[in-house]
């Protein structure tokens, strides 16, 4: 056996879904996981992390406050990850178009989609191996290139500024060596995806954890889907 340590990943939004395959997969590779749930209720998470072996850990924070974000911080700032991997997301009905969603429903999808995740990676960033991988999951909605069929306004949006902010993160990191990772898993079978979607989420994650880890050693910020192919911005 290897003296090695197992590299880390700190997965923030694993409580179900998406996130919660992903620590699921990353364990399952022999990765230690730190993974975070809002409060303190049990998910499927906690099931996860108990037959994990100790591979997993979990941790509590809300991203959409910013106080918490700063106390997730503290609690982890002895910790190295070779992975910060982002990911958060809700959506809106997809009929609303900007003139009729309400100032409250557009402020609860762009803080959550975009301004919270960005805020995460800020925080956290100095925690991240010269050699580590810092990635935020996306939509190929956020593509503004590709926006020929329209719907989704508001969900579309956030997830194009989390985008456009991601490259304003990149520029600021030229010269960086650590990799930069936009992700789009698909249309997946989840709570949000519903159950007409195209993907089991098993094979979406997959397909990320692949595509995340293929950009190991490669600097800059890429914008990629769930094969690894890339997305035009």
């Amino acid at each position: 056996m290897s003296s090695n340590p197992s590299p880390t990943a700190l997965i923030v939004g694993a409580s179900r879904g998406l996130g919660l395959t992903m620590a699921e997969e990353y364990a399952k590779r022999g990765w230690h996981v730190i993974a975070t749930v809002r409060g303190t209720g049990k998910t499927a998470l906690h099931e996860l992390a108990q037959r994990s072996e100790g591979r997993i850990e979990i941790e509590s924070v809300d991203i959409a406050n910013a106080d918490e974000i700063t106390s997730l911080r503290q609690r982890l700032q002895s910790r190295k990850f070779d992975l910060l991997f982002v990911n958060a997301g809700v959506a809106n009905d997809p009929e609303e178009t900007a003139g009729a969603v309400s100032t409250d429903e557009f402020v609860r999808v762009m803080v959550t989609n975009a301004l919270s995740p960005m805020r995460v990676i800020e925080q956290f960033e100095s925690l991240v191996s010269s050699t580590g991988t810092i990635g935020v999951m996306s939509s190929g909605l956020g593509s503004v290139a590709d926006n020929e069929s329209g719907g989704w306004d508001v969900y579309r949006g956030s997830k194009a500024a989390l985008n456009t902010m991601m490259r304003s993160f990149a520029a600021r990191q030229a010269g960086n060596s650590r990799p930069l990772v936009i992700i789009a898993p698909g249309w997946v079978r989840t709570d949000m995806g519903g159950p007409n979607a195209a993907l089991d989420v098993h094979e979406s994650i997959r397909g990320v954890v692949d595509t995340i880890t293929s950009c190991a050693g490669k600097p800059g910020l890429r914008y990629l889907d769930y094969r690894g192919h890339t997305i035009r911005w």
